[in-house]
C-alpha cells in the first residue's frame, strides 16, 4: 500500500506566529504528518511571515485595509491560498474575519484563548480575552480548538483545556498559561482531524 503523503497545511497569522512555530516543531519532530505550504498573513509586519520566510516556506500577505467590503476580502484571500492546495487551515493568531471558501468548509480550525462560547464573538481576541476574564473574577479561563465558520467563534467545538485563573493572577500571567495549554492542544486536535478522527458534519462535531 503506497504511503499516504503528508497533509498539505496553510497558516494564517497576525503577530509573532507563536502558535504556528509550535506547529511547526510537531510536524518536524515527525509526530504531526503535514506540511506547511504556505503562511498567510493580513499585515506586512508580521514576525510570523519572518520565520516562515527563513524556513523557506512561501508567504503571502492580504491586507484588510486594500480590500472594501467582507466578500471582496474573503475572495482575494481565497485566491492567495488557491495555488497552495491546502487540505487544512489554521488559524494561528488571525486577527480579520472572512468567509471560509465553500470547499474548505469544515477543514479550517481555529484556537482561542478562553473556554467558548465564554468571551468569544468579535471583539474578544488575544490580550483582551484574558483582561476581560480577569476583570469579570471568573475562576476557570482556557482554550478551545473549533471548526472556523463564518460566524466568529460559533463553529463546532472540537476540544477543550482547562486553565485555572489563579489569586493575583493578572492577563500577562493568565496568558501564560492559558498559552502553554494553547500549545499542548492544538496539534494534538490537528493530529486527530488529520488522522480522520474527527470532522465536521450537520454543523457537528463528529468522532469516528
Amino acid at each position: 500500500m503506497a504511503k499516504k503523503p503528508p497533509a498539505r497545511i496553510g497558516i494564517l497569522l497576525s503577530g509573532t506566529g507563536s502558535t504556528f512555530k509550535n506547529l511547526l516543531d510537531h510536524i518536524e519532530s515527525g509526530d504531526l504528518a503535514a506540511e506547511i505550504v504556505i503562511v498567510l498573513s493580513d499585515r506586512e509586519g508580521a514576525k510570523g511571515l519572518d520565520y516562515a520566510r527563513d524556513r523557506g516556506i512561501p508567504v503571502a500577505v492580504v491586507s484588510r485595509k486594500a480590500y472594501r467590503g467582507l466578500e471582496r476580502y474573503s475572495h482575494a484571500m481565497e485566491e492567495a491560498l488557491r495555488p497552495y492546495a491546502p487540505d487544512w487551515v489554521l488559524n494561528c493568531g488571525f486577527l480579520t474575519i472572512y468567509q471560509v471558501p465553500s470547499d474548505l468548509v469544515g477543514r479550517v480550525l481555529n484556537v482561542h484563548p478562553s473556554l467558548l462560547p465564554a468571551f468569544g464573538g468579535k471583539g474578544c481576541y488575544g490580550h483582551r480575552v484574558h483582561e476581560m476574564v480577569i476583570d469579570k473574577q471568573v475562576r476557570y479561563s482556557g482554550c478551545t480548538v473549533h471548526f472556523a465558520t463564518d460566524d466568529v467563534d460559533e463553529g463546532p467545538i472540537i476540544d477543550q483545556m482547562v486553565v485555572e485563573v489563579l489569586e493575583g493572577d493578572t492577563p500577562d500571567t493568565l496568558a501564560e498559561r492559558v498559552q502553554a495549554a494553547e500549545r499542548e492542544l492544538y496539534p494534538r486536535v490537528v493530529k486527530d482531524v488529520i488522522q480522520g478522527k474527527v470532522r465536521m458534519e450537520g454543523g457537528r462535531t463528529v468522532r469516528s
